[in-house]
């Protein structure tokens, strides 16, 4: 069956892929998009992401799609959480290294390097998103407490300040302090061979 967008006498072909700013956190932090909104005849979708170090893309996941996270520039520490294993897996990659997140897994990435950009392909025209700063937000204390055993009223102040729509962190004047530290290998439990071999 051929695509009825491809009969069309003026069928679209290109788009520049920096056109639609999706999120931007600052001058050096922020995403670009291609979707099929953008691009009627695109059988996928993808993000240009832009990082300095230390920012990390908050943990998601997606309803519809699978994720695949090209290097183009600088490196990154990928995470992702593997349902049926219940193992969080982590990766150090670097340009041309590719992670994977299957529909479904909850993931996220952090800038280990200045002027990172990632290719973010995904294997439909637009990804549905759920953010973890959503569920965060969307959890009542006394649920937490009842769940978790968490202190109701600490949690109620640990989530409040949580901004939904902050795709990437931390939020501009957040009193943390973004370090090498918070991204190393050593802290993110990596196995050995999760690691890639540059």
């Amino acid at each position: 069956m051929i695509d009825p967008i491809l009969q069309a006498p003026n069928v679209p072909l290109a788009a520049d892929s920096n056109a639609v700013v999706n999120y931007q956190r600052d001058s050096r932090n922020y995403i670009t998009q291609l979707f099929g909104e953008q691009l009627p005849t695109i059988a996928n979708g993808f993000f240009n992401v832009y990082l300095s170090k230390g920012i990390i893309v908050q943990p998601h996941w997606h309803t519809n799609v699978t994720e695949m996270v090209v290097v183009i520039t600088g490196e990154i520490t990928a995470s992702v959480f593997n349902p049926f294993t219940r193992e969080r897996l982590t990766y150090r990659l670097k340009p041309g290294q590719v992670v994977v997140f299957p529909k479904g897994w909850f993931h996220w990435f952090v800038a280990e390097t200045d002027d990172v950009y990632v290719l973010t392909i995904f294997d439909q025209p637009t990804p549905d998103i759920v953010f973890g700063a959503d569920f965060l937000a969307a959890t009542p204390p006394e649920v937490a407490h009842r769940a978790y055993c968490l202190d109701e009223e600490a949690y109620a102040r640990a989530v409040a300040s949580i901004k939904n729509d902050a795709i990437l962190g931390p939020p501009i004047g957040c009193d943390t302090q973004v370090s090498d530290q918070s991204t190393s290998p050593s802290k993110t439990s990596v196995s050995p061979s999760n690691k890639l071999k540059s």
